[in-house]
């Protein structure tokens, strides 16, 4: 009877823990053998370690469990940040700052997984940004760097995606967040830039005081030539018969006082007098 007694709690206690870990080994089973893929990534299936050929898609996928393993790569485009040191045509030092947008090819992303592993970036994408930079920084001068920042960021693009892209790695953009230089030519280009100022402006007043000078010399032309052609047509219009009849007109109606020629001076208002008193005798 005893024993009865003991063995009837035993049967319960397995009934009641045997269907737990079925289902609990069931559940495991089910969970490890889902993987899902979201959106923008790429799942590189990795079989006891080997990486399989090959990449899922999006969405929800079945794996052997325990067995493969599913590392996610980001498709999405990614940014990065790098500050770099190169030099100029000039061998002046320019820190640079680049911000750089880049993609994983999806078709790819298991051979980029495979041959460099998930830290990609650092050991892809960041050296080979300092290589094509460096390179097309010793083309310009540190002045013409600042002036050619568009040139320089397309260079970087091509130069970037030339490495790159058989790699399955593709640059969208760089853009140049800062070009830093040394205080001393800092300060040798804003003397510079004071410099061709001053040079600037006393030049625009030069061409000014020449321009001010050139319409004075013309407006002084136009007026001589005004007066000469007023005067061209007076002297035309004064003819012998215009000119005595000035005379006329200014005459008041006396005969001139003295008169004479040949060196002889005669007083005409004398002899009217003396004329005027033989007259009266």
């Amino acid at each position: 009877m005893e024993n009865k007694v003991t063995t009837v709690p035993n049967i319960k206690w397995k009934k009641i823990v045997i269907p737990i870990v079925i289902v609990v080994v069931v559940a495991l089973l089910l969970i490890n053998s889902l993987t899902v893929v979201q959106a923008g990534h790429t799942g590189v299936v990795t079989t006891f370690g080997k990486v399989n050929e090959g990449v899922l898609q999006e969405g929800i996928h079945f794996k052997i469990p325990f067995a493969q393993a599913v590392v996610m790569i980001d498709n999405r485009i990614q940014k990065l940040e790098v500050n770099t040191e190169a030099f100029s045509k000039d061998l002046q030092s320019v820190n640079t700052t680049l911000a750089i947008n880049y993609r994983v090819d999806t078709a790819k992303s298991y051979s980029i997984y495979k041959n460099i592993g998930a830290d990609y970036e650092n050991v892809l994408v960041v050296p080979a940004v300092n290589e094509v930079l460096k390179a097309i920084t010793a083309t310009y001068t540190a002045e013409e760097s600042v002036t050619n920042r568009q040139l320089i960021s397309d260079g970087l693009v091509n130069g970037l995606n030339d490495k790159l892209n058989d790699i399955g790695l593709y640059i969208t953009d760089v853009n140049i967040i800062d070009f830093d230089f040394s205080d001393a030519f800092i300060t040798a280009i804003e003397e510079k830039q004071v410099a061709q100022q001053k040079l600037l402006k006393a030049e625009t007043e030069k061409k000014t005081s020449i321009t001010n000078a050139q319409a004075d010399a013309e407006a002084k032309k136009i007026r001589a030539q005004g007066e000469a052609e007023a005067n061209k047509s007076i002297s035309a219009s004064l003819t012998d018969q215009v000119l005595e009849n000035k005379k006329i007109e200014k005459w008041n109606g006396e005969l001139p006082r003295v008169s004479g020629g040949s060196g002889t001076i005669i007083d005409i208002g004398s002899v009217d007098s003396q004329t005027e008193a033989k007259s009266d005798k």
